[in-house]
């Protein structure tokens, strides 16, 4: 009997495969593999939950309507031109989705956020990775790589996992030279954490162009990863593209009341990108003083590469810290090989990484 096959292009597909959270031989681990917030979410957020239980029976906002209005309120935005989803990727999937499919091409840079391939291909789309130069997007190269099938430029910025951004003025450049039907996603994950002069998440981009999209995700700074929450800001066709092929009900009610409260605590963000932006510039100078390259981050996280460090790989420096309970990311998936991916946690995790691996390089 004959069996029922997926497209070709869903078989194309490495699954998207999450950071563990556990280790056998281990009651407690630190983990320091999926940039989560080091300081959990705010007391806020937590206490808007404590009424969900009652009305577990009732469908959410569909439109999540008091999110946006929230959000429009935080950041002077036009409520009626944000989207809200699961999660940030959901809807990076949706534009995808919305405006690219079989014979087109989606285009991103080589180290660029592991889904921007899998929601290509999910979409019947091709992925084409444009060169990075030293980590970082390449305006040149993106534009150098752009064809007639060309449908959706995706930028990172801050990008995961090498934690380098691309200016304003950049951004700027590549958006000249896009074609008006190719639509350009400013993927600000890691925005908020972001305190360079010459940095824009894109609202300004958003306001006066058809063809831009921002995504952000209450995941990072906000620290609501198990809730799964992001948002989408773009131009009326680019929303209501969204709009109609999003599932109903995308956002659960315990999301909407924790994002409504997580925005209102500014105390709690200010606490949290210092907490990281101290503890990153700590463990980025304690990991180049051992050796290892460490390019300068914007995200909560530091990128460590252990190339030209004495025939020590990644993967035996990640072998010896799960020995000690501690889990961080290899990044073989995004091509580098030579890399681990460390997020920034509490003190004690910082200092205990940091030792664990000097006493690894100097075995």
């Amino acid at each position: 009997m004959s069996a029922p096959k997926p497209r070709a292009s869903i078989l194309d597909i490495m699954p998207y495969k999450g950071g563990e959270g556990t280790l056998p031989g281990f009651d407690k681990v630190i983990k320091l593999a999926s940039n989560e917030g080091a300081l959990g979410p705010s007391p806020k957020a937590m206490a808007a939950l404590g009424d969900i239980a009652s009305h577990l029976h009732r469908y959410p906002d569909g439109g999540a309507a008091r999110l946006r209005e929230a959000i429009a309120r935080q950041f002077g935005l036009d409520a009626s031109r944000i989207v809200c989803g699961g999660g940030s990727d959901q809807l990076i999937s949706l534009i995808i989705s919305a405006f690219s499919g079989a014979g087109d091409e989606v285009l991103y840079s080589a180290h660029g956020f592991l889904w921007y391939p899998i929601a290509a291909r999910g979409a019947g789309a091709t992925p084409v990775a444009a060169p990075e130069k030293d980590l970082t997007a390449d305006v040149d190269a993106l534009l150098a790589r752009l064809s007639p099938r060309t449908r959706v430029v995706l930028i990172a910025n801050p990008n995961n996992p090498t934690g380098t951004y691309l200016p304003k003025s950049e951004i700027e450049r590549l958006h000249k030279g896009l074609p008006g039907n190719v639509v350009l996603v400013l993927d600000g994950a890691y925005a908020e954490y972001v305190a360079r002069d010459d940095y824009s998440p894109g609202i300004e981009l958003v306001e006066r162009a058809q063809n831009v999209v921002m995504t952000r995700t209450f995941s990072k700074m906000y620290a609501l990863s198990a809730l799964r929450l992001g948002w989408a800001y773009g131009s009326e066709p680019i929303i209501d593209a969204m709009n109609r092929l999003r599932t109903p009900f995308n956002v659960n009610e315990a999301a909407i009341n924790a994002g409504i409260a997580a925005l209102s605590d500014a105390d709690h963000v200010t606490r949290t990108r210092d907490h990281t932006a101290k503890w990153r510039a700590w463990l980025s100078e304690k990991l180049r003083a051992l050796g290892l390259q460490v390019p300068p981050s914007e995200g909560n996280f530091v990128l460590a590469r252990f190339a030209g460090n004495g025939g020590k790989s990644a993967h035996e420096a990640d072998d010896f810290l799960r020995s000690k309970g501690i889990i961080v990311r290899r990044q073989d998936p995004s091509g580098l090989k030579d890399a681990l991916r460390i997020t920034i946690g509490t003190e004690d995790e910082m200092r205990a990484v940091a030792a664990a691996l000097e006493e690894f390089l100097a075995r």
